[in-house]
C-alpha cells in the first residue's frame, strides 16, 4: 500500500494560521494514512505480509518559517512510520516512508515560476524508491525515511 495523498500550503506564520488550513493538511497529509491504514492492515496481517509505503517530504526534519501546518503533518508522517513499524514488523509487514524535497510538478512549477527546475526531485525518482521499498529486496527496512532530494 502506498499512501502518496499530500498536498502542500504555506504562507502563514504557526499563529496565524486557520482552522481551515489546519484541517485541510492534517486530513489530506496524515488522516488518510490512518483511514487506508485501518482498511488494509487487517487484510495484510491476515495474509501474513504486507508493505507500506508513506510519502513524507524533506520539510518533516526541520521547521521552516510560514509552513508550520505542513512541516507539523509531514512530521506526524515519520512519527507514524515508525510507530507503525513497530507494531507491525513481527507479523513481516514493513513500514517506510519516502521523503522528496520540492518535484518537479506542473503545479511546482507554476507556484515557484522563477525557480530552478533542474534542482528539483524528478517524480520518476520517487517512484524508484517506493519501487524498491516494495520489493523484497527491503525485507529488512522498517520504519525508515528515504531522502530523496535531487539538488536541493
Amino acid at each position: 500500500m502506498c499512501n502518496i495523498a499530500g498536498g502542500f500550503l504555506m504562507g502563514e506564520s504557526v499563529h496565524e494560521t486557520s482552522d481551515k488550513t489546519w484541517d485541510f493538511l492534517f486530513n489530506l497529509n496524515t488522516r488518510s494514512i490512518l483511514n487506508t491504514s485501518a482498511a488494509a492492515v487487517p487484510h495484510m496481517l491476515q495474509a501474513g505480509s504486507g508493505k507500506i509505503i508513506n510519502m513524507g517530504a524533506g520539510a518533516a526534519n526541520k521547521g521552516v518559517a510560514t509552513m508550520g501546518a505542513y512541516v507539523a503533518y509531514k512530521n506526524a508522517v515519520m512519527r507514524l512510520t515508525e510507530t507503525m513499524a513497530l507494531e507491525l514488523r513481527e507479523s513481516n509487514i514493513n513500514v517506510n516512508s519516502v521523503l522528496p524535497s520540492v518535484m518537479d510538478t506542473p503545479k511546482n512549477r507554476s507556484d515557484m515560476p522563477s525557480a530552478d527546475f533542474s534542482k528539483w526531485v524528478q517524480p520518476s525518482s520517487v517512484a524508484e524508491v517506493v519501487g524498491f521499498l516494495a520489493s523484497d529486496s527491503a525485507k529488512d527496512i522498517h520504519g525508515v525515511g528515504i531522502p530523496v532530494s535531487g539538488l536541493n
